[in-house]
This record gives C-alpha cells, sequence and structure tokens, in this order.
C-alpha cells in the first residue's frame, strides 16, 4: 500500500479532505487482501467496511504514520477471522425462488419488488434502499441514517428476510 505520509498526517490532524483522500486511496488494497483473507466476498466488503470506519473513527492513535498500512491490514485480518468465527453464513436463495424470479417478467418484478418496498416499515425500507439500491457502505448509511454500523446491519438482515418472505408469499417460489 503506497499511500503519501503527509496525507496520513493531515488526516491525523483532522483535515477531512486528507481523510476522504486516504480512505479513497486505501479501500482498494484493503479489498484485494479482504478477498484473499475472507471466506465470502460478503465478509470481505464488511472487513474493509469495519477498517475504513476504524480509520475515519480513530486515526488520532496511530502513533507511527509507517505503522498504518500494517494497523488496516491487521483490522481487516482479525475481522475476517472473527467472522469466520462466528460462522457467518448469507442465507442464498433458494433454486426454486431463483429460477421464479429469472421466469418473471421483468416489469411484473419491478412491480412487485416497489409495492412490497412501499409497504415495508419506514426504518427497514430506508436501510434497503440506502443499502441495496443506492449502494452505500455500512458505516455511511448509518451515518445517514443516524445510527450505529451494528443497528444498521441488524436493520438490513430484517429487511432482507422480510423482503425474501413477501417474495415468496406472493408466489416467487416454484410450490
Amino acid at each position: 500500500m503506497k499511500i503519501d505520509t503527509s496525507l496520513i498526517e493531515a488526516a491525523r490532524q483532522g483535515d477531512a479532505r486528507a481523510m476522504e483522500q486516504l480512505l479513497a486511496q486505501s479501500q482498494p488494497d484493503l479489498r484485494r487482501f479482504a478477498r484473499r483473507s475472507c471466506a465470502t466476498s460478503e465478509d470481505a466488503d464488511d472487513a474493509v467496511q469495519v477498517a475504513l470506519w476504524n480509520v475515519q473513527r480513530s486515526i488520532g492513535s496511530v502513533r507511527v504514520v509507517a505503522a498504518f498500512a500494517g494497523w488496516l491490514f491487521r483490522i481487516v485480518e482479525r475481522e475476517c477471522y472473527r467472522l469466520l468465527r462466528l460462522g457467518r453464513k448469507t442465507e442464498p436463495l433458494t433454486e426454486e425462488l431463483e429460477a421464479s424470479l429469472q421466469s418473471a417478467s421483468p416489469l411484473a418484478l419491478r412491480r412487485d419488488l416497489a409495492r412490497l418496498l412501499a409497504e415495508m416499515p419506514v426504518e427497514y425500507r430506508d436501510v434497503l434502499v440506502l443499502r441495496d439500491v443506492e449502494e452505500l457502505t455500512a458505516p455511511e448509511a448509518a451515518e445517514q441514517l443516524q445510527v450505529s454500523v451494528a443497528a444498521l446491519k441488524s436493520r438490513l438482515h430484517r429487511a432482507r428476510a422480510m423482503m425474501r418472505e413477501r417474495l415468496q408469499a406472493g408466489g416467487y417460489q416454484a410450490m
């Protein structure tokens, strides 16, 4: 990871623009490392988000600028290990649901998704839109909704489960 030490130092001093550049420059290297270190791509994305969130929150605790990259990679590595230890598993679509989604007309599916999204409670709809439609990172979405990252992830899990159940109840699963 090649990052200008003056950029790290400026971010440590509270320069918001430097922090933004630092996060943008760090992300590609962290993603590559996380994809090799984590069990799933979802875990890799989460580990990178945790690392970037820690940079944003704790850049001042980095005493030696030269140790910055090692600090970041260690955060990603620990997070990958933690997620693996938890045995976190994503819930893949069932083959029947996947087949029914593919066979549905795109217009009908869009209408059903829009209707189901509109019927969801606001706190779940907002998190689903920010993460899955606008593709914000967990820390970005959490900041926008003014909740913790943990609360955001919990709401996102519930929102996706709710949407999956409603799609299945609406006939998007082969019976």
